[in-house]
């Protein structure tokens, strides 16, 4: 990934980095490291992945030029608490995106690990847990990290869109803002004392909140106002039965998707 560095405070943190052009996974490789020994704080970037993939097992489409990164970071305490790391991460894709671009009115943060530009999907967070080698070893966790500097892909079921539509910025420019976003971030986080303060900050950029939602489950579709997040993460949805609290699931926002403009034919 050309020009990727990092950030002033993720160096002063002892943040370490490596740099692939092309990978399997960023992810796969962090976990990997994890496997070996290594505990982090490491980040792995690479400008290519061959088999990049999002939540649920789901493909993440990994083009040249877009950023595709993973950060390991363990001792934080119980598996209980990784949960709470994508909001961490989210908060610190949407700083970065937002310092780089001033866009911050067309920027939003979509319940779990999704940020979205004008409504669209810009970049999405996927976090897996590892068990770093040697007896006594503290639980870690991998977050992967992918963002559409340049390219987003056509065949997908929800609308997706780059930041060409900001003018930028590349990939390795945006990374080294994120890695000081996220050492923030973390910071804030505290293993988990700071995740209140962490959550209002969240809060203050989510999409949809107040307005009308559907946490599409597995065996049903739960539709309300989204009401808030809560202090263990999950999504609560105030519907006509009373308050329901969302573990996992796709959401979808209607005022969004109607507020979208048609795309344009015949290009």
């Amino acid at each position: 990934m050309e020009g990727a560095r990092l950030g002033d405070h993720a160096l002063s943190r002892g943040v370490r980095l490596e740099i692939y052009d092309e990978i399997d996974s960023t992810n796969d490789e962090a976990k990997r490291r994890a496997e070996a020994g290594d505990a982090g704080p490491l980040w792995i970037v690479a400008a290519r992945q061959i088999k990049g993939r999002g939540r649920l097992g789901r493909s993440w489409s990994s083009m040249s030029g877009n950023l595709h990164a993973s950060l390991l970071v363990s001792g934080f305490g119980p598996a209980a608490l990784a949960p709470q790391l994508g909001f961490a991460a989210g908060l610190a894709t949407i700083g970065a995106l937002i310092e780089a671009t001033g866009a911050v009115d067309r920027l939003a943060l979509k319940w779990p690990n999704d940020v979205l530009l004008d409504g669209e999907k810009l970049a999405g967070i996927l976090l897996e847990g590892v068990q770093p080698a040697g007896q006594g070893a503290p639980f870690g966790c991998v977050i992967g990290i992918g963002v559409n500097c340049v390219a987003a892909p056509a065949d997908l079921p929800y609308p997706a869109c780059d930041l060409s539509r900001l003018g930028g910025p590349a990939a390795g420019a945006l990374f080294a803002l994120l890695s000081d976003k996220m050492a923030e971030a973390l910071a804030l986080w505290a293993g988990g004392s700071g995740f209140a303060a962490l959550r209002e900050r969240w809060l203050g950029h989510a999409a949809g909140l107040g307005a009308e939602i559907e946490a599409r489950l597995p065996r049903e579709t739960v539709s309300g106002r989204f009401e808030t997040i809560d202090a263990d993460g999950r999504l609560i949805i105030s519907t006509r039965s009373g308050r329901r609290a969302i573990e996992a699931g796709d959401i979808f926002l209607p005022a969004l998707a109607a507020a979208r403009p048609e795309p344009e034919r015949g290009r």
